[in-house]
């Protein structure tokens, strides 16, 4: 008999599914990457996280985790006799959801099933897909070098992550561009960079989501008149060699399927795919 259970704070969800998510680490990074934060920090992301785990005979088929008001996102789904429990719970707690992104074929199955159920509309947004590096080759000849952030960088980190957001993303996020750099700066676990090439700063990079052996790059940010330079793969790689060199087995990221440059980049410094996740979202 399938079951789900609900979880109230991110220590007991990663006592119950951790080993689950861990055994393919690269794929549930971004579960545990955010679980990690919110163990620290439970109130972090404003409203109380969502966690629900849903098992058979205590064999765990899948979890969810929602931090409101962003998007539903599902772990890899063993069975699809999980999906019908984890739409129903979302739906009991949520009533509408803006999206949900998960591992390619079970979350367009959710989508389906979500439209089927509440009548919204539901629309691939985002293909995405997860690369991993336990190794690093950095590109050469590129000028330049790889500096930390400080707080004087505040307002260009805004800038170039407002730039992102508007370049790369469906729709701008809950928190504002300055809010967004604050909490890397804050977090323990994460950070921005930045590449120099003689005296001005051309890339910005963040990385955070602490899992148990690798953490997560994103995002890559360089302004359109300083790129086909090499800055961001010189700056992806370095700062990839640099928290490899701090004892983590593993760096993950996420690309924009159409985009292929960055598909490309990536895998000349060392990426490797790892699965397809898309995001779907929901209107009406």
């Amino acid at each position: 008999m399938v079951k789900l259970t609900r979880h109230e704070s991110a220590d007991a969800f990663l006592d119950h599914a951790g080993e689950f998510l861990a055994q393919r680490e690269a794929e549930h990074n971004l579960i545990l990457g955010l679980g990690s934060r919110l163990r620290i920090d439970p109130r972090v992301y404003g409203e109380d996280p969502y966690f629900a785990v849903v098992e058979e005979e205590d064999r765990i088929l899948g979890a969810a985790m929602r931090t409101p008001p962003h998007n539903l996102i599902l772990s890899e789904l063993d069975e699809e006799a999980a999906l019908a429990p984890l739409l129903e719970n979302a739906r009991a707690t949520f009533g509408l959801l803006p999206g949900v992104v998960g591992e390619k074929e079970r979350v367009a199955q959710f989508a389906a099933m979500w439209e089927a159920a509440t009548g919204a509309s539901a629309k691939l947004e985002i293909a995405q897909r997860i690369f991993s590096a336990d190794h690093v080759e950095a590109p050469q000849g590129v000028p330049g070098r790889m500096r930390g952030y400080e707080r004087v960088d505040r307002e260009l980190a805004s800038r170039f992550m407002g730039a992102f957001v508007a370049e790369a993303l469906h729709a701008p996020p809950p928190e504002s561009d300055e809010e967004f750099v604050d909490h890397r700066d804050e977090d323990p676990d994460a950070g921005l960079v930045f590449w120099d090439d003689e005296r001005e700063t051309v890339c910005m990079a963040g990385f955070g989501g602490r899992t148990p052996n690798g953490i997560r790059i994103g995002p890559v940010y360089t302004p359109p008149e300083r790129r086909g330079r090499g800055y961001g793969s010189a700056l992806t790689a370095a700062l990839t060699a640099r928290l490899l060199g701090s004892g983590l087995r593993f760096c993950f990221l996420y690309t924009d399927l159409a985009n292929p440059t960055s598909n490309s980049i990536y895998q000349r410094i060392g990426y490797r795919p790892v699965s397809d996740v898309d995001l779907w979202t929901f209107s009406g």
